[in-house]
C-alpha cells in the first residue's frame, strides 16, 4: 500500500502525538514544535527535492517524514529522533505501508537531530535542511521579552526567513533578516552554528552548496 501525506495528516494517532509532544515542550520552555513547525518542515523538505527533480514518490516520502519527525518528543526531548523513528515505524506498519518506504522514512526521522544526525539519504538530507532552517518569530511562545532566553531572542529577531534553491548554481541558501536591536548576528551563531554545519553536510549530500545570508550579507 502506498501511504500518502494526506493520510498521515488525517491520522488521529499521529495528530495526538504531535499535539501531546508539543505540550511537553511547552512545559520545558521550548519554542513551537506543533503543527505549524512539522507542516513547514514537510513542505520545505518536499520543495527541496521537487526543485531538484527527484521522483514524486520520494518527494511524498519526504513530506511524510517531515510531518512525523518530532513525534518522539512525546517520550522525551532527549533522543527524540530515535524515539520518533520507532513510533513512526509502528504507525506506518499498522497503516500497511511498504517495508522499503517505512525504512526510508524512519531512517530520515532517526537522523534529523543535530546531536546524532547525518544525511544518510536524500530524504534525510532534505529533512535536516527543512528542520534546521525553520527560524521565525512566530515560534516564540514567551510573550515577556524580559524573560526571554537566547533562543527566544534569536527567533523573535527574525522578521523573514526563506530557503532558496538554485539548481543551476547547485546551491541552497538560507536568507534571513534579523532585527539586530533584538539580537546580534553573533547570538545567532552561538546557538545555531552546529545546525548550520549540519545543513552544509545535508546540502552536500544533495550535490549542493549551503550558504547563509543575514541582512543581505553572505556569512557561509
Amino acid at each position: 500500500m502506498k501511504i500518502t501525506y494526506d493520510q498521515i495528516k488525517e491520522n488521529p494517532a499521529v495528530n495526538a502525538y504531535i499535539r501531546k509532544a508539543d505540550e511537553s515542550l511547552i512545559a520545558l520552555g521550548y519554542t513551537e514544535h506543533s503543527f505549524a513547525h512539522v507542516t513547514k518542515a514537510a513542505e520545505t523538505a518536499a520543495h527541496i527535492l521537487e526543485t531538484l527533480g527527484y521522483d514524486p514518490r520520494e518527494v511524498e516520502l519526504t513530506r511524510i517524514a517531515g510531518y512525523l519527525h518530532d513525534i518522539g518528543n512525546v517520550v522525551n526531548r532527549i533522543d527524540h529522533a530515535q524515539s520518533g523513528a520507532l513510533m513512526a515505524f509502528r504507525l506506518l506498519e499498522q497503516m500497511g505501508a511498504e517495508p522499503d518506504e517505512i525504512a526510508t522514512i524512519v531512517t530520515a526521522i532517526g537522523n534529523h537531530d543535530e546531536s546524532t544526525a547525518f544525511p544518510v539519504n536524500p530524504v534525510a538530507a532534505a529533512l535536516i535542511l527543512a528542520d534546521k532552517t525553520d527560524v521565525r518569530r512566530t515560534r516564540v511562545r514567551n510573550t515577556d521579552p524580559a524573560t526571554w532566553d537566547i533562543h527566544d531572542r534569536v527567533n523573535s529577531a527574525v522578521s523573514s526567513s526563506r530557503v532558496l534553491i538554485n539548481p543551476e548554481k547547485k546551491e541552497v541558501e538560507l536568507s534571513l533578516h534579523i532585527d539586530t536591536t533584538i539580537c546580534s548576528v553573533t547570538d545567532y551563531f552561538e546557538i545555531f552554528l552546529a545546525r548550520m554545519i549540519l545543513c552544509r553536510k545535508a546540502a552536500e549530500k544533495l550535490g549542493l552548496r549551503f550558504s547563509l545570508r543575514i541582512n543581505g550579507q553572505r556569512l557561509m
